[in-house]
């Protein structure tokens, strides 16, 4: 998968591109943030109340006895009241963190999802499903826990860091100078390993990418894949991509445990090494038992603060992995676009829209040499039915392709009631054209629903118009609960006559001006064929149709007939002229036809 722009790889600065979805809820990031400054501000007094407490409250115990009691309890409520409010700003900034964190990974799935959905064929010809939707969910998780919960401990541990140190410096500059060189010196190496933990986490996303992509085929094709008893077979590839993805995941998460060893022992050492030097001063008398206890319990909130930020970063790689990949999707660009200007369509004439090409010259972007139509010039009158026939391969569906501006001819206009298809809006030129492919697509949702897909405004009385219309009222009717069935995934429910009468109804109530036919009746049974057909012949009426057909019906009942062969229009007429040239067409009417 390609992007349009190139990125640098291998450092955080990928997280940037996250910034445009953060910035709409700034506010909210604010209040986090003043609540995440009133927590660090409560967990740094913490060590200065128990320095008071011991200083103070012991020592001023032990020279007046009992009579400091109540001194005693006073700094122990005091230290408690501290708590209290660590919790509350601790709870406020977790609520607000992870709303963001919740709020920000929709709004990208969204736009990942938007965006991926308004790319043309082009991209869906080398793109796998699975690997998509392991961007949209696995992907976006990792940027959810960055997001929730990473950033927020991030610059709570800054926060405790930077104001560790500073508060360590004021309770002893000389061990606090010391400690400071001791980090520097083992902050390196920690960094250096992280790049490598980042390679590994961009890694471990793309195996779990594959899994998902061959998981996705594989589920999509069961019917095949037990009719041809390889389940064992798929089982076993699917084993191997797991297990590649767990060896990837399995290194990934070594090189994090050593990350976190590494940063753990050398930031502890130094620490250990400095308190050990402070407990000598302690015993020299030149620093007293609570300010040794401040420097200790500081030394161990900036110990936690770094070996967290050490956690953090790496968490911080796998995102920045996820991020890379989610921008691989949203930086791509459709070839297909609307134009800045674009016109509109005439206003729709009662009989069909008049369609033009005009020496169309087209090459698939992945088949690049071979091409798919040549030189291919037709004029439809508005209202004419035309059918296309040919050897399988001649570019009959690739016009219809063309039509609906799946792709853009290399050379050539094409032209729709006189407007250059690509100077027409998308949705305007895609509402003008009603189409029932050869693979008939249903949705995971009822007969009504499905219908309806062609025109979501349409009431139910519309909807069950054109379900007559095509001949499925009469087996939606015996279904359990009608058109409130639910029709299964893809329709699994339903025959393959029926599924393409559900699609035939949903063109059917879209009603354009220009109809497509692509095989619509190839996989009905005789007497949905003839049901159909008159559904079809009256759905024609007032409108211009192309047909792509083999069947004889469909054919004879057209006003012209193109044969096509290698991506040229080699024949035309009526079928009775086409027969007597004795050409193509005659060929195939006898071998698919029956005619002789």
């Amino acid at each position: 998968m390609t992007t349009s722009t190139p990125r640098a790889k291998g450092s955080l600065a990928t997280l940037g591109a996250l910034l445009p979805f953060l910035r709409p809820y700034l506010r909210r990031f604010l209040l986090a943030g003043v609540a995440l400054l009133v927590a660090a501000g409560a967990t740094l007094a913490i060590p200065y109340a128990f320095r008071q407490m011991i200083d103070l409250g012991f020592g001023a115990a032990g020279a007046a006895g009992a009579a400091s009691a109540a001194h005693i309890d006073r700094y122990f409520l005091g230290l408690f009241g501290v708590a209290g409010i660590l919790a509350l700003a601790t709870a406020a900034r977790f609520y607000m963190v992870s709303w963001l964190g919740e709020r920000v990974t929709a709004d990208l799935r969204s736009a990942v999802y938007r965006h991926v959905v308004e790319q043309s064929p082009q991209f869906f010809e080398t793109a796998q499903t699975g690997e998509v939707l392991s961007r949209l969910t696995t992907d976006t998780t990792l940027i959810q826990a960055l997001v929730g919960t990473s950033i927020s401990m991030a610059l709570r541990n800054a926060l405790l860091l930077v104001g560790g140190m500073a508060l360590l410096f004021v309770t002893s500059v000389k061990l606090s100078a010391l400690i400071l060189v001791l980090l520097a010196l083992v902050v390196l190496p920690i960094i250096l390993f992280g790049r490598r933990v980042r390679k590994l986490s961009r890694d471990s996303q793309d195996r779990i990418a594959d899994a998902s992509a061959l998981a996705g085929e594989i589920l999509n094709a069961m019917p095949t894949v037990q009719a041809f008893t390889q389940e064992r077979r798929e089982s076993q590839r699917f084993g191997v991509t797991v297990e590649r993805a767990f060896a990837t995941a399995t290194a990934r998460i070594r090189a994090r445990s050593q990350l976190t060893a590494l940063a753990i022992l050398l930031v502890f050492g130094a620490i250990v090494f400095v308190l050990w030097l402070g407990a000598q001063a302690v015993l020299e008398g030149s620093m007293t038992a609570g300010e040794l206890g401040q420097f200790i319990l500081y030394a161990v909130i900036v110990a936690g603060a770094i070996g967290a930020l050490a956690e953090v970063l790496g968490e911080a790689q796998r995102a920045a992995g996820a991020t890379e990949r989610l921008l691989e999707l949203l930086t791509l660009s459709s070839p297909i676009q609307t134009p800045a200007h674009p016109h509109a369509l005439p206003q729709r004439a009662a009989g069909g829209a008049a369609l033009t090409l005009a020496a169309v010259d087209f090459c698939y972007p992945s088949r690049p040499q071979t091409p798919a139509l040549s030189q291919l010039s037709l004029t439809v009158a508005p209202g004419e039915t035309v059918a296309i026939v040919g050897p399988s391969g001649a570019g009959k569906t690739t016009l219809f392709q063309l039509l609906l501006r799946f792709y853009d001819p290399q050379q050539g206009q094409i032209t729709l009631d006189g407007i250059d298809i690509r100077r027409l809006d998308l949705q305007d030129l895609r509402s003008a054209i009603g189409i029932v492919p050869q693979d008939t697509v249903i949705f995971s949702a009822d007969a009504l629903e499905n219908i309806r897909y062609g025109r979501p405004g349409a009431s139910d009385e519309e909807v069950i118009a054109a379900a007559k219309m095509a001949a499925a009222h009469e087996f939606i009717e015996r279904l359990p609960q009608g058109y409130k069935s639910f029709l299964g995934e893809r329709g699994v429910r339903l025959s393959g006559g029926q599924r393409q009468r559900i699609a035939i109804a949903r063109a059917l109530l879209k009603n354009p001006p220009l109809l497509l036919l692509d095989e619509a009746t190839s996989a009905l049974d005789a007497e949905s064929e003839r049901l159909v057909q008159a559904a079809l012949e009256a759905a024609m009426q007032g409108r211009t149709t192309l047909v792509i057909a083999h069947r004889l019906a469909t054919v004879q009942r057209a006003d012209r007939i193109l044969v096509m062969e290698h991506g040229r229009i080699v024949e035309s007429g009526t079928h009775a002229q086409l027969v007597v040239q004795g050409g193509l067409y005659a060929s195939l009417a006898a071998l698919q036809f029956g005619h002789g």
